[in-house]
């Protein structure tokens, strides 16, 4: 078999992984195109490793070896991804990264209908600090 063709499956399928991580709004659907992504990479480790051992006669297959090596990382980097989406679900109810990056710089909203809960009223301003005390206590 040629090189072309798991050369440019690969480079398909790390395409597919670029464009989901930059087009996904999901956190699970991102780590997901992590995965195509990484394994593109290996389909490349290997095919690589088949043909250059085919011409030099070589019987070490490094490229074997650093798939294996590949795998294992993933699987870890899936684990704790997962964990550490599953947490950031429980607390705040989305996997949205969207949402996610606007509550980490403070522009999430609380209120139901997109405005601040901590306004007075309607009018968008805020009430003394002495209301506030009050209020809370």
């Amino acid at each position: 078999m040629h090189l072309a063709y798991p050369a440019v499956l690969s480079a398909l399928l790390f395409c597919t992984g670029i464009y989901g991580v930059l087009a996904r709004r999901n956190a699970i659907l991102v780590l997901m195109s992590v995965e195509l992504m990484l394994n593109a990479v290996n389909l490349n480790l290997v095919a690589f490793d088949v043909w250059l051992s085919r011409t030099a006669e070589d019987k070490l297959h490094s490229g074997q070896a650093l798939t294996l090596f590949t795998i294992a990382i993933a699987a870890a980097e899936i684990g704790i991804g997962l964990a550490i989406v599953l947490a950031v679900y429980r607390g705040r109810g989305t996997s949205d990264i969207d949402k996610l990056r606007d509550t980490a710089e403070g522009h999430e909203s609380d209120g139901p209908d997109g405005s601040d809960s901590d306004a007075a009223d309607g009018d968008g301003t805020e009430p003394p600090a002495a209301e506030k005390a009050e209020a809370t206590a």
